[in-house]
């Protein structure tokens, strides 16, 4: 692999482990093992059979939790200890054959860069569960399955353009995170405002009969 590629390689698997880790693990494994794709020494254990087949048991289990509103919030929290860790150490594999520095630098970005990502997806399905119809929760699930494959095909055979494109999510990120996160604390505080409501709503009857 030429070094754009391996930083493509690098940076998109970063970003779409912060999507869905175990469609990138899929993905990158099954391009790996059909021979589309000559994968970096490190990363060649993802087409492993033991690993493909690990990586397809989660993702159906993910491919339903992620379309149910509210189990999806407690999948993204529990995956907040796992999608981030394991983009820095996609990232950090894919430039390993280049040095030891070049594979810190890599883990570093790249956890960033799944980190960002997660947030993004985990604040944007917390709003859009305050809505009672699910279809816009589907209709986004899908949607990021089917990003996460395309932009790693870009990321393999495009690698200039996606990392153009790349540069510009970073930017639509950075502006985007502090409005999820004023989002998010506006959801936050509107549950607790709601709950002591009904804590103070269900002492009063009790407190009318003596």
């Amino acid at each position: 692999m030429e070094a754009i590629q391996i930083i493509a390689l690098g940076m998109g698997a970063a970003w779409a482990s912060g999507i869905n880790l175990y469609a990138t693990v899929l993905t990158l494994g099954l391009l790996g093992l059909t021979g589309h794709v000559v994968l970096p020494p490190e990363l060649q254990i993802l087409s492993d059979p033991l690993v493909l087949a690990a990586a397809a048991l989660m993702y159906c289990v993910e491919f339903f939790a992620d379309k149910v509103p509210g189990v999806d919030n407690t999948w993204d929290l529990l995956h907040s200890l796992v999608r981030i860790p394991a983009g820095a150490l996609l990232a950090a594999g894919a430039v390993a054959e280049v040095g030891p520095a070049a594979e810190l630098a890599a883990a570093l970005v790249g956890g960033s860069l799944a980190a960002a990502t997660h947030a993004t997806k985990a604040g944007g399905r917390l709003v859009v569960n305050t809505s009672p119809e699910p279809f816009t929760n589907w209709a986004l699930s899908i949607a990021e399955d089917v990003a996460v494959v395309a932009g790693l095909w870009a990321a393999l055979h495009h690698p200039w353009l996606f990392l153009a494109l790349l540069v510009l999510l970073v930017l639509v990120l950075a502006w985007l995170l502090p409005r999820l996160w004023r989002a998010v604390r506006r959801i936050g505080r509107g549950l607790a405002g709601a709950f002591r409501g009904h804590g103070a709503g269900g002492t009063g009857p009790a407190g009318g009969g003596r």
